[in-house]
């Protein structure tokens, strides 16, 4: 996986020392002016300069792995050990899709200051095996869902240095719990069952979420770097805290034309598990109720391309997992897809 990492940072080299130059203008204000669609924190606006901008992503989610190796739904059923629970003697998932619809809106305040919000709307749907603990119902299949606002993210990006070709920017951010974090479903059981962790749309307490990104510009493209993190303040009234996440990403964007760019980007994610546990989710029914296994290390390549089009900027990432070593046992990330409009004025 170091030789995939290495052959990937080699092609981002290789495109840095590419030749071809464009006209200059203002590096800002082409298709490379913002980071690749799934990233956000990485620009700011004129004094009095608004943007609103709609993302989608989805996030597709397929097979359990235990460390980094996939197993089968029957293993995943089987797992555990003496000393354990068996975690899914009731049910194992076996596919996701996390859906999320954001409207970000930012505006500049000085000229090195802007201020955003951002609103999140996730949907969330869980495909499950049931196991021997569910009696004569097992080997049936069953389908959860779960949608409605997530937390509402607040902040300001404070630029700390700028000349013509770099940028140091400052994302002072947090997260306020607007999202819901108990709800109930019969499905599984015909009582009414909390859904597990992976299912609810918030994390019950206030997240302070700083991050720091530099870009630099060039006349025939953008190379980026950015640590992001998402840190619990706490725990919430379920008394537990979700996990604290560091994002690193590096991304190189070339310019095809002024108005169009195409993306490279390496990212790796690393999340803890979680703090205390809900009273309400014992560990033996189902592995996404167990709080030690919420933490792990992706490894994500993004590939995409950007459009400018009469002030209104287009923006599409796919990014398939590379690598994952995960906590326990918990459902794989296949892919990630992230789609952008935005406008400012």
């Amino acid at each position: 996986m170091l030789k995939l990492h290495g052959l990937v940072t080699g092609v981002m080299l290789a495109a840095l020392s590419c030749p071809l130059v464009y006209a200059d203008g203002n590096l800002r204000s082409r298709a490379d002016k913002h980071a690749p669609a799934a990233l956000m924190g990485d620009h700011i606006h004129k004094p009095g300069e608004w943007m609103v901008e709609y993302k989608y992503m989805n996030m597709y989610m397929e097979d359990n792995r235990i460390g980094s190796r996939t197993v089968s739904d029957a293993d995943a059923i089987a797992y555990g050990a003496t000393s354990n629970p068996i975690t899914n003697r009731m049910a194992t998932p076996t596919q996701m899709t996390h859906e999320m619809h954001m409207l970000h809106i930012m505006r500049g305040m000085t000229d090195d200051i802007t201020c955003y919000t951002m609103i999140m709307l996730p949907s969330i749907t869980m495909d499950h095996l049931r196991g021997p603990g569910a009696g004569p119902m097992e080997g049936t299949s069953f389908t959860t869902h779960n949608s409605g606002f997530g937390d509402t993210t607040i902040g300001a990006l404070m630029r700390l240095y700028t000349d013509h070709n770099d940028d140091w920017i400052l994302n002072l951010a947090g997260s306020i719990p607007t999202g819901d974090i108990f709800r109930t479903s019969t499905i599984p059981t015909g009582t009414a069952t909390p859904l597990p962790y992976p299912m609810r749309l918030g994390s019950g307490t206030f997240n302070a979420r700083p991050g720091l990104t530099w870009k630099h510009y060039w006349d025939f493209g953008s190379f980026g770097t950015q640590l992001q993190t998402d840190l619990p303040i706490g725990r919430n009234y379920r008394n537990y805290s979700v996990s604290d996440e560091f994002r690193l990403n590096q991304w190189y964007s070339h310019l095809i034309t002024d108005n169009f760019s195409a993306s490279i980007r390496v990212e790796n994610l690393w999340r803890n598990n979680y703090g205390g546990a809900d009273p309400m989710t014992p560990d033996m029914g189902i592995s996404t109720n167990v709080e030690s296994f919420r933490g792990g290390y992706w490894l994500n390549l993004g590939l995409g391309t950007a459009a400018l089009v009469n002030g209104h900027l287009l923006n599409v990432e796919f990014v398939p997992t590379l690598y994952q070593d995960l906590d326990g046992i918990q459902l794989e990330t296949d892919w990630t897809m992230a789609v952008s409009w935005s406008k400012s004025f």
